[in-house]
């Protein structure tokens, strides 16, 4: 079984429905890293050197790569990434070797056969 890291930075505000939409679609989990924070196209406003920014989180996911797609168009819905600039953007990468995710392989191979 193959794996794809679907990497998605989001509005922290949306953290919790990126993560029920891509579980919806396939994600069997995620690792969530808070209090991230990035700079766009826009540089962000400052009042008195304190940065009025949203604070964006840093969402993990370690799919199964006949489902990343799926996931990642789940993901950009659930977070407004294609309505709204700025509201975050979602990557995937190929994932050469994975250790640790045996459980998850035997969860993952009645759904993957079904969408074959």
């Amino acid at each position: 079984m193959h794996f794809k890291l679907i990497i998605a930075f989001v509005d922290d505000s949306k953290t919790n429905a990126v993560m029920d939409e891509a579980r919806a679609a396939g994600a069997t989990g995620a690792t969530v890293i808070n209090n991230a924070r990035g700079e766009g196209l826009a540089l962000k406003k400052t009042f008195f050197g304190l940065s009025l920014e949203t604070q964006r989180d840093v969402i993990l996911f370690l799919v199964e790569e006949h489902l990343s797609r799926q996931i990642l168009e789940k993901i950009a819905e659930a977070g407004d990434f294609e309505k709204l600039p700025g509201s975050g953007i979602a990557i995937q990468i190929d994932v050469e070797d994975a250790v640790g995710v045996a459980n998850q392989i035997e969860k993952l191979v009645d759904v993957v056969e079904a969408e074959l």
